[in-house]
């Protein structure tokens, strides 16, 4: 008994030891990681440093006046957007402004629903979206005076959102469950819509 207790505790110790050793490995392991990381990061660094330092009067200001150029550009796609209604939540009146509004904007989210109170909440939350993504126009339709572009689109459950990509559809969210307030702008910018194309129109 008392020869097996012995091996048992040497074995133990030899497994114990083991796996310091092994722990001290990975240990030292790691510390090269990070110590080659904050290498790279300081000569990347450093090399960003050394070209400030290079630049002189006139890159300093080429460099100015290509951000100028820059946020004028924005400037001006805000302008445009805000003149096409995409700073807000509006409702379309026919079926015909539907089609100029696909004209006008490369991305339009449509919300076909009807004249009543659960719908109003979907509304409530696409007008705070509307104010968030200005790349995006957010229109309402009424579906049952809209039987043509209902059928066309082939709306069944409303409410229902069309996520709308230069003139052509991209995706449906549809139903209330999908439109729940903490689901609905997952579902929205979860769309190949948004996730593709808010990259593309910058």
């Amino acid at each position: 008994m008392h020869a097996f207790s012995f091996s048992f505790n040497r074995r133990a110790r030899e497994i114990s030891r083991r796996s310091i050793m092994e722990n001290a490995k990975v240990q030292e392991i790691l510390e090269k990681q990070v110590l080659t990381m904050a290498k790279v990061v300081e000569d990347k660094l450093d090399n960003e440093t050394s070209a400030l330092d290079q630049l002189d009067m006139d890159d300093l200001d080429a460099l100015r006046e290509r951000r100028l150029q820059q946020m004028k550009k924005m400037a001006e796609k805000r302008s445009c957007w805000i003149s096409l209604g995409h700073d807000e939540y509006s409702e379309i009146p026919s079926e015909k402004d539907f089609f100029a509004a696909l004209k006008a904007s490369n991305l339009v989210v449509c919300h076909f629903s009807r004249d009543n109170w659960p719908y109003k909440m979907v509304d409530r939350h696409l007008s705070i979206l509307a104010k968030q993504h200005m790349k995006t126009r957010f229109v309402k339709i009424n579906a049952e005076k809209s039987p043509f572009l209902a059928e066309k689109l082939k709306i069944i459950v409303l409410p229902t959102l069309v996520l709308i990509k230069n003139a052509k559809v991209d995706d449906y969210v549809v139903g209330f469950d999908e439109l729940r307030s903490s689901r609905l702008e997952n579902s929205l910018f979860s769309s190949l819509l948004f996730s593709s194309l808010h990259s593309k129109l910058k």
